[in-house]
């Protein structure tokens, strides 16, 4: 017979979990975030992007739990619209480098506060959202003041599993985490 989980294995700090727990949406930065921050461009001059698939079931079970993923980036490219719209993302924001009032209307547009939101930001265009975000958080690789600023920061580099820590970090927060586990452990 196989081995069971009696407890999800994650551990998070008691304070970093109370301050997630408000925690209704979460903004996400695409290149450095989302992907490793590297371009990739085709002969054609085609930007290709390279995604996690451990941060995509993440973003997905976000979504099981009620937490909206939005994504706001000074980018756009039709790889990253396939992307969301593969995952479901339905808040997103393109091509924009002053991030702060395209991440206020979709809070306007979900009827949620600052103080409900989390952010990943990777370099300093993101740092408006990281100071006004309940929850402000970055990837291992991010730049130093975006490091200094973040109240949690991943062991992982963008593009390779960091989005995935946040969202169970805001699973385990919201309770949900297990809940989601278990459908995984018939």
């Amino acid at each position: 017979m196989p081995p069971t989980i009696a407890a999800p294995t994650l551990d998070f700090p008691p304070a970093l979990l109370l301050k997630a727990q408000p925690v209704r949406v979460v903004f996400f930065d695409v290149d450095g975030v989302l992907t490793d921050g590297g371009l990739y461009f085709s002969e054609t001059g085609e930007t290709l992007k390279r995604f996690h698939t451990l941060d995509g079931h993440g973003i997905k079970l976000l979504q099981q739990a009620g937490i909206t993923p939005a994504v706001v980036t000074g980018r756009d490219s039709a790889p990253l619209r396939l992307r969301l719209r593969q995952l479901g993302v339905q808040h997103a924001i393109f091509g924009t480098e002053d991030k702060l009032p395209a991440a206020q209307q979709i809070l306007d547009t979900l009827g949620l506060q600052w103080s409900q939101a989390a952010a990943m930001g990777d370099d300093w265009p993101d740092l408006p959202l990281l100071r006004h975000c309940a929850l402000a958080c970055a990837p291992a690789h991010a730049h130093p003041e975006n490091l200094a600023l973040a109240d949690w920061v991943s062991d992982l580099a963008g593009g390779q599993g960091a989005v995935r820590q946040l969202c169970d970090l805001l699973l385990v927060a919201s309770g949900q985490y297990r809940r989601l586990l278990e459908q995984y452990l018939p």
